[in-house]
């Protein structure tokens, strides 16, 4: 891909970020009905909202693109380029008025990861990291901490409560190792490793929406980002992400796993 592209994708999905906070204004913190999904977990029309007005403008700028999204699922998948979407990461979140959600947006070229998006609408933070070049924080670059050592290490995973049996004891020794262990916050605390007050996230159970667009946001300030066998994350990998903010951090950390 030449950069030219490159500039038009990233500056499109610039733009898609900034629509959702108008929507996200919209229904945050105000009355809302919340149904349960067929995994059990929860989805409002504001998650809904978002993917239909973000696939929309996708197919009307770039129709012969495909489309991943969490609410509608999967079209024209066979495609060059597919875009995926999370139009709330972090439902839980936005229902119980926690500001620590957010938009996902991802472009995969062929299947890899080229550019990332997060955006943080409450607190109008929004990072983009695309292929080969630096991640931004409201345009400004950020990069991870130069942290090596897991004993040095502020660890942090959505919930305990996703790991169970042979998971939560491989999590188990590498919190207890870290310095310091924290939970909350689901794609925040990615971005945050991208922004250096975070070192290390490690979970299980995500969807391909969930870790693909945060693939380009970590690698772009420096980190790494892998499933728990150190592979790249693709489409088809099983859900279990670490990401760390450096080479080391993140080796240290598949051991402990």
């Amino acid at each position: 891909m030449t950069d030219a592209p490159l500039d038009a994708f990233a500056a499109f999905a610039d733009s898609l970020a900034e629509r959702t906070r108008p929507v996200i204004d919209r229904f945050f913190r105000q009355p809302l009905s919340v149904e349960e999904k067929g995994d059990g977990s929860p989805v409002t029309i504001a998650d809904r909202a978002v993917e239909e007005m973000l696939r929309a403008a996708i197919r009307e700028r770039f129709p012969d693109h495909g489309i991943l999204g969490e609410e509608y699922g999967r079209q024209d998948m066979g495609r060059r380029f597919v875009w995926v979407i999370d139009p709330i990461d972090g439902t839980k979140s936005f229902i119980t008025g926690l500001p620590l959600f957010g938009t996902l947006l991802a472009l995969l070229d062929e299947g890899r990861p080229v550019l990332g998006v997060v955006e943080i609408q409450p607190l109008r933070e929004r990072w983009v990291g695309v292929a080969g070049r630096g991640t931004t924080l409201n345009g400004r670059p950020c990069r991870t901490r130069a942290c090596t050592r897991l004993e040095d290490a502020v660890l942090y995973a959505t919930t305990p409560d996703i790991f169970a049996g042979a998971d939560a004891e491989a999590f188990a020794r590498v919190s207890a190792k870290a310095r310091l262990r924290r939970f909350g916050g689901d794609c925040y605390a990615y971005a945050l490793v991208a922004t250096g007050t975070v070192d290390a996230v490690v979970e299980v159970g995500l969807q391909p929406y969930d870790y693909l667009p945060l693939v380009a946001v970590i690698e772009g300030a420096g980190g790494v980002i892998t499933d728990w066998q150190g592979r790249p994350p693709g489409i088809d990998s099983d859900g279990r992400i670490v990401a760390a903010a450096t080479p080391e951090l993140h080796r240290a950390i598949l051991e402990a796993l």
